[in-house]
């Protein structure tokens, strides 16, 4: 016997507010039986001893720890620009006066 009828799958065709033809309705019903049963094989597999989990490898986050390091002075980060002004980037105005 299927798991889910093809009048089960109108009605919530219905629900969601989806128009299905009668070959829709014959072809979903079809595909979500084949849904529901896979689902219902993994249902049987799966044992209680056995803990839910999103990956099968366990994950650990590498980081390293913040450390404070000497970095560049203002001159030195400007020095490389082919522009500065008043300490910053000097780049060509993109936008409008007004914007």
């Amino acid at each position: 016997m299927p798991a889910i009828s093809r009048d089960e799958v109108a009605h919530l065709a219905r629900l969601s507010r989806l128009a299905l033809g009668d070959e829709e309705l014959d072809q979903l019903a079809g595909q979500l039986d084949s849904i529901l049963s896979h689902v219902k094989a993994v249902a049987e597999v799966a044992a209680d001893d056995v803990p839910p989990t999103a990956n099968p490898n366990p994950v650990t986050n590498v980081t390293r720890p913040d450390v404070v390091v000497p970095c560049l002075t203002p001159e030195e980060a400007l020095s490389g620009a082919p522009v500065s002004e008043e300490g910053r980037f000097q780049v060509p105005q993109i936008l409008g006066e007004g914007e």
